[in-house]
């Protein structure tokens, strides 16, 4: 295991730096909308918190991490906090593949077709997706959420946002929940598939879905998931902890020890394996740390968009 202080000050020197986790400018980050025709204004606000663009380098970072855990090179990364978070950045970005990058866009495109196929009124301002800072939040770094958080949602008040639609639980949870108590702004926050109006499939199949913590424990919000797939004659194996009692998929600790993080997820993975169906995840880290256990797994709106 790492210490926690270490990697803690290294992201939140991050994050402080470049309002990203990973200190990689954000024009090398978010690039895909680029060859969409998405409008700018609309009821509501597509905001991405841009955690599935995060998720290639975040596999690449903990390659590294995992190679150095509980060796003697695990107490350099104290050091860290004093590389130019720009300079670690570029360079995370560089070794990090292009074809992952590209996947994790293809995601979006997804939501964003899926959420234009249910005639939402939505429009997408890169210039007001940003990072949530919740990873700060969940390390017990509140003195630079609130600050992080803060400079937000102000940003997004000063645009004149008051509804918005996020694609991933963490984003969603910092801005519904966390927000209005840190930082006194309140937005009409909306998870995509909340919002979707899609025209009924029988597509005849069986998966077992996988619910993030933050959507099944803390929003509460899993039923509508599978109310959509159930639109689209697609049923949902029962499984002992899902919903509400849902397992962690291991994602969280693996910036503090890899190898926890691989012990969770082997766990939940043999868990969602034992109906036999593909398994979908609604999460980035979710969907990347399942990956990584050799699971046969997809995102939400992959499946959705294959079927419309």
């Amino acid at each position: 295991m790492f210490n926690p202080r270490d990697i803690i000050e290294a992201l939140a020197g991050n994050v402080k730096q470049t309002k990203s986790p990973f200190g990689i400018p954000k024009f090398m980050v978010n690039k895909w909308f680029k060859d969409l025709s998405l409008p700018k204004e609309g009821e509501y606000l597509l905001f991405t918190g841009l955690m599935y663009q995060f998720t290639p380098f975040i596999e690449k970072s903990t390659q590294y991490l995992e190679k150095y855990e509980g060796t003697k090179m695990a107490t350099l990364l104290k050091y860290a906090r004093y590389v130019p978070a720009y300079l670690s950045g570029i360079g995370l970005a560089m070794m990090t593949s292009g074809k992952e990058k590209k996947e994790a866009g293809q995601t979006l495109k997804n939501i964003a077709l899926l959420l234009q196929k249910s005639k939402i009124n939505f429009g997408y301002r890169p210039d007001l997706d940003n990072y949530s800072g919740i990873l700060l939040y969940d390390m017990g770094d509140q003195k630079g959420f609130v600050a992080h958080a803060k400079m937000l949602a102000q940003k997004l008040q000063n645009a004149g946002i008051k509804k918005i639609i996020t694609v991933d639980p963490h984003t969603a949870y910092a801005l519904k929940e966390l927000f209005p108590k840190y930082t006194g702004i309140s937005f009409d926050v909306k998870p995509y598939f909340e919002l979707l109006d899609l025209e009924p499939k029988d597509c005849d199949l069986q998966v077992t879905l996988h619910d993030p913590c933050f959507f099944g424990r803390y929003l509460q919000v899993s039923d509508i998931a599978r109310k959509v797939l159930t639109n689209f004659g697609i049923s949902v194996s029962n499984i002992r902890n899902q919903g509400e009692f849902t397992s962690c998929c291991g994602g969280p600790a693996e910036s503090i020890s890899p190898s926890l993080s691989n012990e969770i997820m082997e766990k939940r993975a043999k868990e969602l394996e034992e109906p036999g169906k593909p398994i979908i995840a609604y999460c980035p880290i979710c969907l990347g740390n399942l990956k990584k256990s050799g699971a046969d797994v997809e995102d939400l709106s992959t499946l959705l968009v294959r079927h419309i």
